[in-house]
C-alpha cells in the first residue's frame, strides 16, 4: 500500500457534485466515487454536518481525509465519506448553516468573502494505491467514524459487484422497499446493511457467517438481486396474510425460519388472531413474542411461552405437606430430586398459584402427558 498526502481545496472537491441512484455519490469532478462498496450508507445529522462545515468556516484543520487511487486515475474514499457529503451538500445549496447570532443561511446566500474561504479551504488527503484486500485492511485500520464496521458492511466490501449493487438498492437504502414493508418484523437498520443481512439468513435459513458468505460467493457476479427480493416478499406476505394485526412482539422474530418450516401447513388467520388476542392478555404467559412459533406449531412448542413458574417458598411448603411423597409413583424422594407442577394443567386453565402445586418426582413429571 503507497501513501502520498496532498491538498485538495473544497472547491476541487465539490465540482460536479451528484448524488442519486443511477450515478451514485460522486465529486472532484465526477473523479472521485464517495460511496464505494464498503462505505455506510448513512451521512452525519444535522449536529455533526453543522460542525464540519463550522470547522471549515473558522480554518481549523479538520481530521485528514484517505482517498484510494485506481488505475484508470479516479478515486474512491476510503475514510471521510461523512465529512465528504457535509461539504458536497452544503455547497450544493441542500441545507442551511450557521452559528452563533449569525443566523442559518444557504451556501449561495453567503457573502463572496465567506463563499471564497469555504471553497478555498485546504483538505489534507492521502491517495493510496494497493490491492482490493490492501484496501479493505487498511480502511478497518484507518476508520474514525466512531461505530465499528458490521459483519454485513464487511461481506459487502470482500464480495461487491452487481449482485450487491442491486441487492443494497432493495434492503440498505433508508426508506427503500424493504425498510417500507418489513420494518415492523426486522431489527436493525437498512443503512447499516442489517436488512440486507437478515434477508440473506431467511434465504439461506442460517444466521452463520459462512452460509451468508456462500450465497454472496455464488451470486457476486449477477446482474441483479431479483431472487433475494422475492423470497424476501414471499416471507413478509405469509406473515402478514396469517397476522394481519401488527404487533411490536413480532419484530425481530425468526420469520425466515417459521417460514420455511410452516408455510406449507393451513391456518385460519382469523383462529389466529383470536388466540394471539387471548395469549397476549395472559399473565402465565411471561414471553409474548414466542406466541407466534407457539400457534404456528400446534400449540406444541409451550417452550416458547416461558411460561411462570412457582417459586421455591411455594415449591418447598408443598413438600413438606407432601412429606416428600410423590402423588403419582408414591416414592419418596429429596426436596432436591422433585419438581413443581400444575395439578391443573396450563392449557386446561390451571394458573400457577400455591393452591394448583404439586411436587413429582422428576421421572413422573417428565411422563406426564399434558405440560402445558
Amino acid at each position: 500500500m503507497t501513501i502520498e498526502l496532498h491538498k485538495v481545496r473544497v472547491r476541487e472537491l465539490v465540482e460536479g457534485y451528484v448524488d442519486d441512484a443511477e450515478t451514485g455519490v460522486r465529486g472532484y469532478g465526477g473523479r472521485l466515487n464517495i460511496r464505494p462498496p464498503y462505505q455506510r450508507e448513512f451521512v452525519y445529522k444535522e449536529k455533526e454536518r453543522n460542525a464540519v462545515i463550522s470547522t471549515v468556516m473558522r480554518g481549523f484543520p479538520l481530521n485528514v481525509m484517505y482517498w484510494v487511487k485506481k488505475e484508470d486515475g479516479t478515486f474512491e474514499v476510503m475514510d471521510g465519506q461523512q465529512r465528504t457529503i457535509s461539504l458536497c451538500q452544503y455547497a450544493a445549496g441542500d441545507f442551511a448553516w450557521g452559528e452563533l447570532d449569525l443566523g442559518a443561511k444557504y451556501f449561495h446566500r453567503q457573502l463572496p468573502d465567506v463563499q471564497q474561504r469555504f471553497l478555498d479551504y485546504e483538505l489534507m488527503v492521502y491517495f493510496c494505491e494497493g490491492t482490493p484486500s490492501e484496501k479493505i485492511d487498511w480502511f478497518k485500520v484507518i476508520n474514525i467514524a466512531g461505530l465499528k464496521l458490521t459483519a454485513q458492511e464487511m461481506r459487502n466490501a470482500v464480495y461487491s459487484g452487481p449482485w450487491v449493487s442491486d441487492a443494497k438498492r432493495y434492503f440498505s437504502k433508508p426508506g427503500c422497499v424493504a425498510q417500507k414493508i418489513g420494518s415492523p418484523y426486522l431489527n436493525g437498520s437498512a443503512d447499516r446493511q442489517e436488512y440486507l443481512e437478515t434477508a440473506i439468513e431467511w434465504m439461506v435459513n442460517s444466521s452463520k457467517d459462512k452460509a451468508i458468505e456462500d450465497y454472496m460467493a455464488i451470486h457476486q457476479g449477477d446482474g441483479e438481486a431479483t431472487e433475494l427480493w422475492l423470497h424476501f416478499q414471499k416471507v413478509i406476505n405469509w406473515v402478514q396474510t396469517l397476522f394481519p394485526k401488527c404487533r411490536k412482539e413480532m419484530k425481530g422474530l425468526e420469520w425466515g425460519r417459521l417460514y420455511k418450516e410452516f408455510a406449507g401447513k393451513s391456518y385460519n388467520p382469523k383462529e389466529l388472531e383470536r388466540e394471539v388476542s387471548v395469549l397476549m392478555a395472559d399473565k402465565e404467559v411471561q414471553k409474548r413474542s414466542g406466541i407466534y412459533e407457539f400457534l404456528l406449531s400446534g400449540r406444541t412448542r409451550g417452550e416458547k411461552l416461558n411460561l411462570r413458574t412457582f417459586d421455591e417458598d411455594d415449591k418447598r411448603a408443598a413438600y413438606e405437606l407432601q412429606k416428600g411423597v410423590c402423588p403419582v409413583c408414591h416414592g419418596h424422594f429429596d426436596y432436591g430430586e422433585m419438581e413443581g407442577d400444575h395439578i391443573v394443567p396450563w392449557s386446561k386453565g390451571g394458573k400457577t398459584m400455591p393452591e394448583n402445586l404439586q411436587m413429582l418426582c422428576r421421572r413422573c413429571n417428565a411422563l406426564k402427558s399434558d405440560k402445558f
